[in-house]
């Protein structure tokens, strides 16, 4: 395994077959539903988008979720988690 240098972040993100997320490094869901979910990750924030989209695992301890469903698209909002989230959900909700 890469060793990890103090404060350093990572994230794996696995998926198999487009039915399967598997994710690390996530810090908060902020919400989800059966076609979105928009997570809280160590690298910002992150949409996943798809249908019949439900957690099969979560633990926030390991940071840690899985995800089952049809995924269409993962895409990045935001490059820094640490940015403040007010902007970022007005962004989202104009």
């Amino acid at each position: 395994m890469v060793e990890q240098s103090k404060g350093q972040k990572r994230q794996e993100v696995k998926m198999l077959n487009r039915k399967l997320l598997e994710i690390t490094g996530v810090l908060n869901v902020e919400s989800f539903d059966s076609e979105e979910f928009l997570l809280d990750t160590e690298l910002g924030f992150l949409m996943i988008k798809g249908q019949n989209l439900h957690i099969k695992h979560l633990n926030l301890e390991q940071n840690l979720v899985a995800i089952e469903g049809l995924v269409h698209s993962l895409a990045y909002l935001d490059g820094n988690a640490s940015t403040k989230t007010k902007g970022l959900f007005g962004k989202l909700f104009k």
